[in-house]
């Protein structure tokens, strides 16, 4: 992990089109801006998880529904 000590309103770079700025530090924690192209996801880390874990869900309710139509939905599949 890159580790950068930045002060209140200076920038990081990263890849030439994304740019982090310090826009405040207060109280332990710290106010970020983030520009960067619309093709770019940025999920706070909590979120991230829980877009993950969703998907991961989904993905496998989408197994069971294949199974229930390969064996013409006549056994029981706990979802």
């Amino acid at each position: 992990m890159l580790v950068l000590s930045r002060k209140e309103d200076d920038k990081i770079i990263i890849d030439e089109n994304i740019i982090i700025t310090v826009v405040e530090l207060h109280g332990g924690r710290v106010k970020v801006g983030i520009d960067a192209p619309a093709n770019i996801e940025i999920h706070r880390e909590e979120i991230y998880h829980k877009i993950e874990m969703e998907n991961r869900e989904a993905g496998n309710n989408g197994g069971m529904v294949k199974k229930l139509i390969l064996k013409g939905g006549e056994e029981d599949v706990e979802l």
